[in-house]
């Protein structure tokens, strides 16, 4: 029997009750009929950490991560730490510690769930956004001069780099290739942005031609959004640099019915290093330790997981156990408008599992 070895870093605020919720699933899963197993380890990193040790996560943390098949984590977000510490000093760490160039955030209206487009149906939306993961807005070149006096400066410099910008668009049409409308549009704000962007765009034609079967259109972010909520079913895979795609899919999932259903994936495609998963709602610190948290991004993000470690049909199960909860609105947490609690719908997805366990 296969075993496989996951890390989970549950992180800051809710991320500490969605990632055991997320294990359960899993441990769910395995115990229900799989020829798989998991062993887990669990790492305490984040704020708490931080208070203790001063940093976020050991500096040979990514050693002790290093063997895993893959990475489970919950947030990064500290209402007493400046966010740039939580973020550069955890989740950053790890995505460009293992050069997880390539995020991608699927996005659907699930069943059950109400999305805030009147004329859209569910087949409507359906988008995966590839998000560049490694440079581009969030390379952290940059920095801070003369700082308290008049003159005082700060710069972030968007760093784009050929190499940099041709894995993500081939791995953006591959991706689309993969999908049954072979559509994809590149996110570009060119018109503006006079070399990186021009370049980014330059660099789409090139890597279009290596995939003929696929349909491509080019849109400015500004447009892009406009585009979503008023032609939705015009759009399927998009790919779009670090900071454009990081805003496009807190839109897409808010497009979706919450942030609280978002699964993400931070991959290295070449598999030199554990890829992570985790959903995208954030730390959460008003609800933290409430029980009110929808753990559904969490349980999306463990089907992405499991497809990633080529377990296609055990994801299958997971996402069949979630729309099957999803569509019973007494089970919908509070960012659904519902009045269920992160264990009600977790039990309701392990019950599932258990009950339509393969024979």
């Amino acid at each position: 029997m296969k075993t496989y070895k996951i890390a989970t870093i549950p992180g800051d605020g809710i991320g500490k009750e969605v990632i055991p919720a997320g294990r359960a699933v899993l441990e769910s899963l395995a115990g229900s009929g799989s020829d798989f197993a998991f062993e887990f380890e669990n790492f305490g990193w984040g704020g708490d950490w931080y208070r203790e040790h001063g940093e976020m996560m050991p500096a040979d943390g990514l050693d002790a991560l290093r063997d895993k098949d893959a990475i489970l984590f919950g947030s990064a977000g500290d209402p007493d730490i400046p966010d740039h510490i939580t973020l550069w000093g955890l989740r950053l760490k790890i995505c460009q510690g293992f050069d997880q160039y390539a995020n991608v955030r699927p996005t659907r209206i699930l069943p059950g769930i109400d999305g805030p487009l009147k004329r859209c149906g569910p087949n409507d939306l359906d988008w995966v956004i590839v998000r560049e993961n490694s440079e581009g807005e969030y390379a952290g070149v940059g920095g801070r001069v003369h700082q308290g006096h008049p003159i005082e400066a700060a710069t972030d410099v968007s760093m784009m780099t050929r190499a940099g910008v041709e894995r993500i668009m081939r791995f953006a049409f591959k991706l689309a290739q993969s999908r049954p409308r072979k559509l994809l549009t590149v996110v570009t704000k060119s018109n503006a942005q006079r070399h990186a962007m021009v370049m980014w765009d330059e660099i789409a034609v090139q890597i279009a031609k290596e995939f003929p079967d696929v349909r491509w259109d080019k849109e400015l972010v500004d447009a892009a959004t406009a585009r979503m909520v008023n032609r939705p079913a015009t759009l399927d895979t998009l790919v779009a640099t670090n900071l454009h795609a990081d805003i496009l899919s807190d839109l897409a999932a808010a497009l979706a019915g919450s942030l609280g259903i978002a699964p993400t994936g931070n991959i290295d495609p070449e598999r030199r290093y554990p890829s992570m998963f985790e959903p995208i709602h954030g730390s959460a610190f008003d609800i933290m330790g409430k029980g009110l948290a929808n753990p559904v991004g969490t349980f999306w993000s463990v089907v992405m997981l499991l497809e990633h470690l080529g377990e296609t049909a055990a994801a299958q199960r997971v996402m069949a156990a979630v729309e099957h909860v999803t569509a019973n609105k007494a089970l919908h947490t509070r960012d659904l408008g519902g009045s269920a609690g992160t264990t009600d719908v977790t039990q309701a997805v392990c019950a599932h599992l258990a009950h339509r366990a393969p024979h």
